[in-house]
């Protein structure tokens, strides 16, 4: 039996993973999500802590319900109906516990960007996946451009230039990036025209538009068949190469965390159990 493709391991940036003299990118310590049900009060994130450093890709592992995503959406402030608290949650030595909505809407997408599980009911199925990937760009990218949404689809059905603005292009240059072929007519499909590795490559797209530091990935791979996995693995490993972005990889698979992260931490139970080197 031939064996199943799978992402081609390679080695991060000259940083150290485990030790570095530079302060880290993401840095929390003692994290707690709690939920208030009828029932009392649910902790989702039990005490967590960890790192990640800059180049780095950095896994998350764990069963269902183990508190992987729950982990993530506290990060960005997006844990709706949940008391979070930390004694130390930092971006670039930045408090995020402090921020308000405002300025943690800044954050995601400049900064901080993340790939969602199913791209079906993440991506708007009414838009055009160029459109959808324009609208991040005039929010958060740097092409010179604010116009709204609103501006933008007038310009599209009124006078029919919206293939020309500024955003228009960087959503098909980053439809380009993530290895979508013909990229200026896909530009123009619906996410029901997309197979399902497409649409994750268009939400990886997405995640770049802002140009950000850190791209949290949660189960990007899900439901999608080896090969494509590997595809998917094998292009965010790219960016990272490519771009220096950090990668938090949040999956259930330990082969994926093998072949693709450089350290990775257990977490069972809202709780962080080890975190440990997957090079060593």
């Amino acid at each position: 039996m031939s064996s199943q493709p799978r992402p081609t391991q390679r080695a991060g940036p000259s940083v150290s993973t485990t030790v570095t003299e530079e302060p880290p990118l993401l840095a929390v310590d003692n994290l707690h999500t709690t939920f208030t049900t009828e029932r009392g009060d649910v902790p989702a994130v039990d005490g967590v802590s960890f790192a990640i450093n800059e180049g780095e890709v950095f896994g998350i592992v764990g069963e269902s319900g183990s508190g992987k995503s729950v982990t993530a959406l506290s990060l960005l402030g997006l844990a709706d109906g949940a008391t979070v608290t930390a004694d130390r949650l930092c971006f670039r030595d930045e408090d995020l516990l402090t921020k308000d909505e405002a300025a943690l809407r800044e954050i995601r997408g400049n900064d901080i960007s993340m790939i969602f599980q199913d791209p079906m009911s993440s991506l708007n199925p009414v838009m055009t996946v160029g459109e959808q990937i324009a609208e991040v760009v005039r929010h958060h990218g740097d092409v010179g451009e604010s116009q709204s949404l609103f501006a933008e689809l007038r310009r599209k059905y009124v006078t029919g230039t919206s293939e020309s603005s500024a955003s228009w292009q960087r959503a098909v240059e980053l439809l380009d990036t993530v290895g979508i072929p013909d990229p200026a007519d896909r530009a123009n499909e619906y996410p029901h025209q997309l197979s399902g590795g497409m649409k994750q490559r268009v939400m990886i797209a997405q995640a770049l538009a802002g140009d950000p530091d850190l791209i949290i990935a949660d189960e990007p791979t899900t439901a999608l068949d080896v090969t494509i996995e590997a595809q998917i693995l094998n292009e965010l490993l790219d960016l990272r190469d490519e771009f220096g972005v950090s990668i938090m990889l949040i999956t259930h698979d330990l082969a994926v965390v093998r072949e693709t992260c450089d350290r990775v931490a257990v977490m069972y139970a809202g709780e962080m159990m080890e975190t440990a080197d997957t090079r060593t």
